[in-house]
């Protein structure tokens, strides 16, 4: 039993189950057709999709844990770590898995948008949750996929339309990504009173004497989201990105404190900032004049 599978080439995996190998840097694996398989806890050297009806419990992911609903979606980057370790259990999975390397989509349209695909860096919860006409939509793609890997009048212009195939699933998951997000984000206006509400409470409890500042990842741990999809609820919302909104809801906070008598180093020690100075910048950059600025004007 491995406790860590290294996949440095996109066939380690298919090499591990015993899956049919196709090319040195793309690969599709049909789990329909494997049987019974064990669990791999996975270090990530390529890009991998995985797409199926089941997933075994607790996955991994990174240092946290995946609930995952059938008929769901995960991709990983690589130098992510994602899976379940080997307990010596035989488990049959359905669904598909497409693996490639960054060097095979190097100046791409892939590596061009690859910012841009946000669904690689999901953690928890935030897993692709698949409607049936998605599924089949990627079912069909992950079948010409295969097709155009074992046809054995593979050249240059196959090769570019296994690309051009790779970033179609790239988009289409970037496609369902917006529709979840969007989803969300309309059920999600609460996050924003969630956000207002935590950032009280960190104050009337004191942590930013222990913590400093509240940071991005902070809070989004806070309310179980990763940093990135909790940037983009907040940016979605208020139209600023959630980095801003948190240090003028400090900026806020530092008005009151300033306006209630207390120096610019009271001030910053209240909020949380290790240096007096940086707080100053900081206020300067967010309401264009400095703390002592503000109080003349008032």
């Amino acid at each position: 039993m491995k406790e860590l599978l290294q996949l440095n080439h996109v066939n380690d995996y298919a090499n591990d189950i015993g899956a049919p190998v196709y090319h040195p840097h793309v690969n599709v694996i049909h789990y329909d057709e494997m049987g019974p398989i064990r669990h791999t806890l996975n270090r990530f050297g390529v890009y991998g999709i995985f797409m199926q009806d089941n997933f075994p419990d607790n996955l991994s992911y990174g240092v946290g844990t995946y609930e995952i609903a059938d008929g769901s979606l995960l991709a990983y980057a690589p130098g992510q770590i994602g899976g379940k370790p080997d307990n010596g259990h035989l488990e049959v999975y359905h669904g598909w898995v497409l693996m490639f390397d960054a060097e095979f989509m190097r100046g791409t349209e892939f590596e061009r948008n690859l910012k841009h695909y946000r669904y690689f860096s999901y953690s928890s919860n935030e897993a692709l949750i698949l409607t049936h006409d998605e599924r089949r939509t990627l079912d069909s793609i992950m079948e010409i996929i295969r097709n155009e890997l074992s046809a054995s009048d593979r050249n240059e212009l196959a090769e570019k339309i296994v690309k051009d195939y790779i970033l179609l699933v790239a988009d289409y998951c970037n496609k369902f990504y917006q529709r979840q997000f969007k989803h969300s984000a309309q059920t999600s206006s609460d996050v924003l009173s969630r956000l207002d509400d935590m950032l009280n409470q960190y104050y009337e409890n004191d942590f930013q004497e222990r913590h400093g500042v509240p940071t991005v990842k902070y809070c989004a741990s806070q309310l179980c989201l990763s940093p990135g999809y909790f940037g983009d609820i907040i940016r979605n919302v208020t139209g600023r990105s959630a980095n801003h909104y948190i240090k003028s809801s400090l900026m806020e906070r530092a008005k009151s404190l300033l306006m209630s008598g207390k120096t610019v180093t009271q001030v910053a020690d209240a909020l949380g900032f290790e240096y007096p100075q940086h707080f100053t910048r900081v206020f300067k950059n967010m309401t264009g004049v400095l703390p002592s600025a503000y109080l003349k004007g008032k």
